[in-house]
């Protein structure tokens, strides 16, 4: 018997030495694997990245910034009409009529277009976090829907990667939202980018030209803001989204101050103070000093008007970049219980509570 107790023990002691560098192998493979980095939870993205915004003051002057331009224009279209009506009353008729059309189609149908273009909500918190990235995942299936719908029925379109597009095209197929956001994010930094610095360039030389061209202060002003809006809803066409409320805000009214300034610059004389400086060579001329205040006017008004139209171009396209990158953020963020969990719990607790509630009448023991 002692000897059975003694070779068991043996066995047991042989196993134990034998196993021992497997477990040293397999610790030594553990600390080799690479250490996935912890999610950011809801609490420090809130922290880094949220700061404090009153929505509802945002949407309430966006819609003032809104109604005061389309009153502005109303005004200058009016103005415009009766200095017509009074050389010519039937002139009058027709120019009123023709402003009503202008001021829809070169104002209101941008302005609609803007607003009623989605945005991806960024700034939240623990109780609006998972609300906001299930709407989030929404809009950037529907941007990739636009997208390859625009590319699959409108030939040459030239704005986006096609490579891109298959691969996005794809993600859709599958529903696979991993493909649908590394594909958003190459075209966001690749062929987005370099079509809406196009549209930039495009939309500043024609407020630069029109600027010159234009010998009229009401005409410059709602010239110039009627191509900084048509930039901005080329830029939110191309992008798929628009810019929050509390950054559209920034950017309308970047758009009423260039109009501000527009309107100012039609007013200055500007050519007249250089064409004094030339002297006695302008004095030999008598129309080189007309001549040269009209250049001069219209060069610096013309340069003034489309590098603001250009900044306001880039302002644009910076916050939808950064919003963009923002929600990318929020996806990956753990935003710990839901809502919906939340309630189930409160539900389960309240169970509970009723299950062990005393009955009327019993004396507790």
């Amino acid at each position: 018997m002692k000897n059975k107790k003694k070779s068991e023990t043996a066995a047991a002691d042989a196993a134990a030495i034998s196993s021992a560098p497997a477990v040293g192998k397999r610790d030594k493979a553990r600390a080799q694997m690479p250490v996935q980095p912890a999610k950011m939870t809801i609490y420090e993205y809130e922290e880094k990245y949220v700061k404090r915004q009153n929505v509802k003051s945002a949407k309430f002057f966006l819609r003032l910034i809104v109604a005061l331009t389309g009153v502005f224009f109303v005004w200058c279209f009016f103005t415009i009409s009766k200095s017509i009506w009074e050389m010519n009353e039937y002139a009058g008729y027709a120019a009123a009529g023709v402003s009503v059309v202008l001021f829809i189609i070169f104002y209101i149908v941008p302005i609609v277009k803007i607003l009623k273009t989605d945005y991806f909500v960024t700034a939240v918190n623990y109780k609006t976090a998972a609300a906001a990235k299930r709407k989030n995942k929404k809009l950037r299936y529907n941007i990739a829907e636009k997208i390859v719908e625009l590319c699959n029925n409108v030939a040459g379109v030239g704005w986006y990667d096609s490579a891109a597009v298959e691969k996005l095209e794809a993600g859709l197929k599958y529903r696979d939202d991993e493909i649908i956001k590394e594909q958003l994010t190459a075209l966001y930094n690749g062929s987005v980018k370099k079509s809406a610095r196009e549209v930039i360039f495009k939309c500043s030389m024609k407020a630069a030209m029109y600027s010159a061209l234009s010998q009229e202060s009401k005409i410059d002003t709602m010239l110039v803001a009627t191509v900084n809006l048509q930039m901005i809803k080329d830029i939110v066409f191309l992008y798929g989204f628009r810019p929050s409320d509390t950054r559209l805000v920034k950017i309308f009214a970047a758009v009423v101050r260039n109009a501000l300034i527009a309107y100012g610059l039609g007013g200055l004389k500007i050519g007249n103070g250089i064409a004094r400086t030339v002297g006695d060579a302008a004095r030999g001329i008598p129309f080189l000093g007309s001549v040269i205040s009209v250049l001069v006017d219209s060069s610096v008004q013309g340069l003034a008007n489309g590098t603001l139209s250009a900044v306001i171009g880039y302002q644009t396209i910076r916050y939808l970049n950064t919003e963009y990158k923002l929600q990318n953020i929020l996806d990956g963020v753990d935003v710990g219980e839901t809502e919906e969990e939340l309630a189930a719990t409160c539900e389960d607790i309240e169970k509970e509570l009723r299950k062990n509630k005393p009955r009327k009448g019993a004396v507790p023991v």
